[in-house]
């Protein structure tokens, strides 16, 4: 449960780039929340046991749990003006947030499976730099010259490129499938163990 501010005492322009913050968030994610930011969460202890937390992805801890399969829910809360201290948002923080929300967003979607990600990327460019490298054959053998035309360097580009992309789901694979693996293979050692201590 996370709250929600619903009645902000806060100065206009942080109000607006709060209301922008939280739609980019909820268009991202799918998690649907008022106030990702609002100071009052409260979690039942399976959650958290489950969410692994490293640098401010605090802020995201309802989208994590999203994630996970639990369902996460806001209930208003009252807020007040800021009494003493200033505050530190600025654009820094927010730049910041942007970063965290891409690697929630990443880790959500296609954290077990990297390929359909990168290689989404990969083959888009790859198909992008085939097409321009056909055309510049067709007119190539109609008898133009191609040589110093950018557009071979842009084709050539886009094909290296979507490879590489391509290349890097492929590593992401095999790299999340042997963490399953050994993940299996901790589970088995764990349950043989029980099973000899009985």
């Amino acid at each position: 449960m996370s709250g929600w501010k619903c009645t902000r005492r806060d100065p206009l322009a942080r109000r607006v780039f709060s209301r922008i913050y939280n739609g980019v968030t909820a268009a991202v994610t799918g998690v649907h929340l008022h106030d990702m930011n609002c100071g009052l969460k409260a979690y039942r202890a399976e959650v958290l046991r489950n969410v692994r937390l490293y640098g401010d992805m605090h802020r995201f801890i309802p989208v994590l749990a999203h994630h996970l399969g639990f369902k996460t829910t806001e209930i208003a809360v009252n807020h007040r003006k800021r009494a003493v201290g200033r505050s530190r948002y600025g654009v820094e923080r927010y730049t910041r947030g942007f970063f965290d929300l891409l690697t929630v967003a990443y880790l959500g979607r296609y954290r077990h499976r990297p390929l359909h990600f990168f290689g989404g990327i990969g083959m888009l460019l790859g198909a992008a730099g085939s097409m321009i490298l056909l055309y510049l054959t067709a007119i190539k053998i109609g008898g133009a010259s191609i040589g110093g035309r950018p557009l071979l360097m842009l084709g050539i580009v886009l094909v290296v490129v979507g490879v590489q992309f391509f290349s890097l789901g492929l590593v992401g694979e095999l790299l999340t499938s042997h963490h399953e693996e050994r993940a299996g293979d901790r589970g088995l050692v764990r349950g043989q163990v029980r099973d000899t201590l009985r």
